[in-house]
């Protein structure tokens, strides 16, 4: 594949090193907004810029018919614009909040495990994040994932930062040093504790997945998530 890389932070930096190793090549490395010549005639771009530049990002990428893999955070107040525009221009777009296999499997122990909890109602329930203190948008979006999930299956209606109060989930935000992403969902009751939990070791896993995404997305139209990519119910 031909990739062009929207956002060239650490992220973009990694996706580039593990893409070349997988036989693809990198056609653009990009800090600044595309256009068509800096794009270079992409086969798929892979998004990772900021929450404030995503959208006119992807919109300009979709119009031009190039299917497009995003990991930004942070700006999903206008995704379902994006989603138009991508059936709009009989491409494809891919969000994930987050790439990880790992994350992905626990997003579906998440669902599972809040629907297996809905009947127990001595059990609270609170959502906790850490990650370095470089990272813009908080809460994550993996842990709106993780809350969304709970919502659906669940008496919540909404999530919150901070802690859970009535019908609001709470998230706690935590920005330490060089903490790639760990996330928690506990569930408390006054005898005990049920705690789920995933800890990213490094970035690798969040960039090889992404690139996994834009193989899997080539030749298709619409719009998908990484459980389309995993094949996960």
């Amino acid at each position: 594949m031909k990739i062009a890389l929207v956002g060239y932070g650490k992220m973009g930096k990694i996706i580039e090193e593990l893409a070349i190793k997988k036989g693809h090549s990198i056609v653009a490395t990009l800090n600044e907004s595309p256009n068509i010549e800096n794009l270079n005639s992409p086969d798929v771009v892979i998004e990772f810029s900021n929450p404030e530049v995503a959208f006119e990002n992807i919109k300009f990428c979709l119009e031009q018919k190039i299917p497009v893999v995003c990991g930004t955070t942070g700006w999903l107040t206008k995704k379902s614009e994006i989603e138009k525009i991508a059936v709009e221009n009989n491409t494809a777009f891919l969000y994930g909040s987050n790439f990880s296999l790992g994350v992905n499997l626990f997003f579906a122990l998440n669902e599972k495990l809040a629907e297996m909890m809905k009947p127990f109602e001595d059990y609270s329930c609170q959502i906790e994040e850490i990650h370095h203190t470089e990272k813009k948008d908080a809460p994550s979006g993996t842990a709106i994932t993780l809350a969304e999930g709970i919502i659906k299956n669940s008496k919540f209606e909404a999530w919150k930062l901070d802690e859970t109060e009535n019908k609001n989930l709470g998230i706690f935000a935590i920005r330490e040093d060089k903490v790639p992403g760990t996330h928690s969902v506990f569930y408390k009751s006054e005898v005990d504790e049920i705690e789920i939990k995933h800890t990213a070791f490094n970035r690798n896993g969040f960039a090889l997945g992404a690139i996994v995404a834009a193989e899997w997305i080539l030749g298709k139209e619409g719009n998908f998530s990484m459980k389309d990519v995993l094949e996960i119910n």
